[in-house]
């Protein structure tokens, strides 16, 4: 069967037995420019017609589009799909339609993806650029296009960004680690490279643990899907520290995952064996053995700001670039108890 073709708007007045100046007037609100017959006949065209108007087109010829790109590096992060959920929450709000590109951490893919959102014209751009390469943050620079960071910083580059303040958060984690009465500290994150976030909490746990001269404080860098070096790099954190209370803290959620693997493959219970604390809320904490003991980031409400601030950005406000920065909320279960 042959594909119908879509109703114009041509159509539409030839139907109504009018021009199209006036389909244009009432698809644009200006209904009271044209009279009651003529705003029925046109209701009856278009109802006849199952006519639906181009809004990309109308958009481009008024030079709005109502469009916000948003650049995610993994989709299946649990930290990307709850600010997901505040963005789209706010793009609704406001009136704007979500344009969601998963990169997958592929280089291409994000190449791809940055030139499709130019070419759809987009009016601005949300990032939560974790785990995303170099060359395409390169890339993001260039655009001339309002633009939001989340959760990371692009070194050498001016852009508003919203995230956790993680100094805070680091140091509410360890302090908590220190009053439970450890006595060595591991902090482990996937390779620090330039990403801020790693630093910054590593940075803070260092600065807290200054403090506590008595406390043993260790940092180790490995790869997520690395099992073998999670293995040995926690084996041998709690052979150094034998007979004292030892904890560690995972930089994310996704690492939390492979180090409570890993403390199941090396026979090593948390809670009892060794304490345990991860960034990011997950949903299987509370389950997992005696619970896990969490950092939980406001990941919906660092996605509504950042909708927030990039829409401002786009109805032309141009002051200084803003860091906007929330506070964690440490959620204590049994992997840090006495």
């Amino acid at each position: 069967m042959a594909k119908t073709a879509r109703p114009t708007i041509s159509d539409v007045a030839k139907a109504a037995k009018t021009g199209k100046t006036s389909i244009s007037r009432y698809l644009n609100g200006e209904k009271h420019l044209l009279s009651a017959a003529l705003l029925a006949r046109i209701e009856q065209a278009i109802a006849d017609l199952d006519y639906r108007p181009s809004l990309m087109a109308r958009g481009l010829k008024r030079g709005r589009t109502r469009l916000i790109g948003l650049i995610i590096a993994d989709i299946t992060n649990p930290y990307s799909v709850h600010v997901l959920s505040g963005i789209e929450a706010a793009c609704r709000e406001k009136g704007f339609t979500p344009l969601v590109c998963n990169t997958n951490n592929e280089l291409d893919q994000e190449l791809h993806y940055l030139d499709l959102l130019r070419s759809y014209q987009v009016e601005g751009i949300v990032v939560n650029a974790v785990g995303m390469r170099e060359e395409g943050l390169n890339r993001l620079q260039q655009s001339a296009l309002p633009m939001v960071l989340i959760d990371r910083k692009i070194p050498d580059f001016a852009c508003d960004v919203v995230g956790l303040d993680n100094t805070q958060a680091a140091t509410t984690a360890t302090e908590h680690l220190i009053e439970q009465g450890f006595e060595a500290l591991l902090f482990l994150s996937e390779p620090l490279g330039t990403v801020n976030t790693r630093r910054e909490r590593l940075s803070a746990f260092r600065a807290t643990l200054a403090r506590y001269p008595g406390v043993m404080a260790e940092n180790a860098e490995v790869p997520l899907h690395e099992a073998a070096l999670m293995d040995n790099a926690l084996r041998q954190f709690h052979a150094r520290h034998r007979g004292m209370r030892k904890a560690v803290i995972s930089a994310n959620g996704a690492l939390t995952l492979q180090v409570a693997r890993s403390l199941k493959r090396i026979g090593l219970n948390w809670g009892s064996d060794i304490g345990l604390l991860g960034f990011d809320e997950l949903e299987w904490a509370e389950l997992a053995g005696v619970g896990i003991t969490t950092l939980k980031q406001p990941t919906w409400q660092i996605g509504y700001a950042a909708v927030e601030q990039v829409v401002r950005r786009i109805e032309g406000q141009s002051n200084t670039v803003r860091e906007q920065l929330f506070s964690g909320e440490l959620i204590v279960r049994g992997s840090t108890s006495r």
